[in-house]
């Protein structure tokens, strides 16, 4: 967890800056001024979060100067396969922005499916043939 902690570090290091320098060259244009620094606070939460997971667990393979390949081996997270909720999720996305440009109704729909999708996606194991 040591290089993505510096690489969120680092992230902050450059939005920081850049927000104030584009604050200035822009003389003081709101939406800039005000988004670049937050981009720089919401990396930082990021960083902050990887350093302090990274105290907790052990080091990974990744960490290791020194690694070998194959101690990376084995299973690496449990992912349902054939899974069509994402689909559903990516539907109900396409509705949600759709309905920005068409109508707020139409928003809406898009939020009530992506919940749906989202609930099926989360216990998509825990019924039918799949049940633990």
């Amino acid at each position: 967890m040591k290089l993505e902690t510096k690489l969120f570090a680092y992230g902050v290091l450059f939005f920081v800056p850049v927000g104030l320098v584009y604050g200035i060259w822009s003389h003081g244009e709101p939406v800039g001024t005000v988004a670049i620094p937050l981009t720089g606070g919401l990396v930082g939460m990021i960083g902050a979060y990887f350093a302090l997971l990274s105290r907790r667990i052990d080091a990974r393979p990744e960490d290791d100067e020194h690694g070998e390949i194959d101690q990376g081996a084995g299973d690496q997270g449990v992912f349902s396969p054939w899974s069509w909720w994402p689909l559903v999720i990516a539907l109900a996305s396409a509705i949600v922005f759709t309905g920005l440009a068409v109508g707020w109704w139409l928003s809406g729909i898009g939020v009530a499916l992506g919940v749906i999708g989202l609930v099926g996606w989360v216990f998509e194991f825990s019924r039918g043939q799949h049940a633990h």
